[in-house]
């Protein structure tokens, strides 16, 4: 392990980091909020010095091109870290404490959108403009950005790409790491730009529009709404969101080629995305017939209502139209089935993934098969193609780390709130990146009334679902770190 080299990559990335810090400077003089820019000044100078300090033992071009997958999956871990400790300083400012402090800027890093602001009233609106740059930074994610923008680690810059966004199959949708990182923000940035510009013909203003759009491709879901997209009130601005939220949630690579080659059918001939949109289509039809006969919903509301938070929740988005804490015991169930499903694959959305449900699914089916012929041979795959055994064993072994570590962390935050609820939905919505939960902590509330110890497990949590739990499980590792 070059911890020389992990540290010289870090303080480039923390160089740049501390630029980033020009745009909130910007909104707060754009907005006249003269006293928002010095937080947002120091930070960027504290990023700086970080960058500076790490990067002052200098490495040569060619260890960074020849990094190995040990020196990446640190770098990319410890990246996240730095990332979330940066964007932790502007809060300490507003009277958060550092744990309050750590958890807002690692929610917003992860695109998580659990928040612990219990009065929106008190902030300057720069502060919500930051949060959801964060998010929208970390959507696509930092790693990915760098690799774009930088020349120094283009090469090297294949490592990290994968091991910050593991992908279950192994699909190169380009030969090269960075024409595919800025092929990936484009379309990044222009889903963003054209919800903005939708969201402001249907009426609302720039401020709106841009910070909802942020949020939403981001699949973050922070608002400047005490009540989330609710506060709205304006079906068509939910509409319009449900949409855009549904398209973060598609496979990016497949957004790519269909781009690409000028045929969007491609998109829909996909195995993933089929079964994307019906599990999204299931899960909106029983939801909205559960509230339809239950909860007494008007038909078009319950359709609504019931198909935005399906996809809110399994894009792990987490914006809301309607405080589901109040919903029957049924929909809620429903709803709680969404947690476990995410998006595609290459997708801003957190979770386990469709593409390895439908794994799991023929893994399941083959292994039924060699009881009845136990010499019969079912090769499973996946869009068309065969997948080879340690695709196979990462897969299986993804979900069952991603259970586990569910189950142990809602088994501590049992032990300390004493609560089921909040234990076992808190744990699902951190580790998903998912935001909002059950009990105490639905959409329309926050995470500030937790204890200490349980905010820090949360904060662990969404930093290992962001991560898709493989960098994480290597630094545990102790051959990693021998030289």
């Amino acid at each position: 392990m070059r911890y020389s080299l992990i540290l010289n990559i870090l303080g480039m990335m923390a160089k740049y980091i501390g630029i980033l810090f020009v745009i909130p400077i910007v909104c707060a003089l754009l907005l006249k909020e003269y006293n928002a820019v010095v937080p947002f000044l120091i930070t960027g100078i504290v990023a700086l010095i970080f960058g500076f300090l790490f990067s002052i033992k200098k490495v040569e071009q060619k260890e960074i091109d020849n990094i190995k997958k040990s020196e990446s999956l640190t770098t990319v871990f410890f990246a996240w870290i730095l990332f979330a400790i940066i964007c932790t300083i502007p809060y300490l400012f507003y009277g958060m404490n550092f744990t309050n402090a750590t958890f807002e800027a690692m929610s917003g890093v992860t695109t998580t959108g659990a928040s612990i602001m219990d009065d929106y009233s008190i902030y300057p609106k720069t502060l919500f403009f930051f949060r959801s740059l964060t998010q929208w930074f970390g959507g696509m994610g930092i790693v990915v950005l760098f690799i774009a923008v930088l020349p120094k680690i283009s090469v090297a810059g294949r490592q990290m790409f994968y091991a910050e966004a593991p992908a279950p199959t192994e699909d190169k949708p380009t030969p090269r790491i960075r024409y595919t990182a800025s092929w990936l923000w484009g379309i990044y940035f222009a889903l963003t730009l054209i919800e903005l510009i939708i969201l402001k013909y249907l009426g609302l203003d720039l401020y709106d529009a841009t910070i909802t759009s942020l949020s939403t491709i981001a699949t973050g879901g922070f608002s400047h709404m005490q009540n989330s997209i609710y506060d709205f009130h304006n079906s068509q601005v939910s509409l319009c969101v449900f949409v855009f939220m549904f398209i973060a949630g598609i496979n990016y690579i497949l957004i790519y080629r269909g781009l690409k080659q000028k045929k969007i059918s491609h998109i829909f001939k996909s195995e993933e995305f089929k079964g994307y949109f019906g599990i999204t289509l299931i899960l909106g039809l029983m939801l909205a017939l559960s509230l339809f006969i239950n909860s007494n919903y008007e038909i078009k509301k319950a359709l609504l209502n019931s198909f935005f938070e399906i996809s809110a929740t399994m894009t792990s988005t987490g914006f809301a139209v309607d405080n589901y804490i109040n919903w029957d015991a049924t929909s809620k169930v429903i709803l709680f089935l969404a947690f476990f499903t995410g998006g595609c694959a290459t997708s801003t959305s957190g979770g386990i993934k469709i593409i390895r449900w439908i794994f799991i699914g023929k893994y399941l089916k083959r292994e039924l098969n060699k009881i009845i012929h136990p010499q019969g041979v079912y090769p499973i795959k996946l869009e068309g193609a065969p997948v080879g055994q340690d695709i196979i064993t990462q897969m299986v072994a993804f979900v069952i780390f991603y259970l586990v570590i569910f189950a142990l962390g809602a088994f501590l935050i049992v032990l300390i709130e004493n609560n089921t609820t909040i234990a076992i939905s808190s744990s699902a919505a951190a580790i998903g990146n998912i935001g909002p939960a059950f009990g105490i902590l639905g959409p329309m509330d926050s995470f500030n009334s937790l204890h200490c110890a349980t905010k820090w497990i949360l904060i662990l949590l969404m930093l290992i679902g962001r991560l898709e739990i493989i960098p994480f499980l290597a630094i545990l590792n102790r051959d990693l770190w021998k030289n």
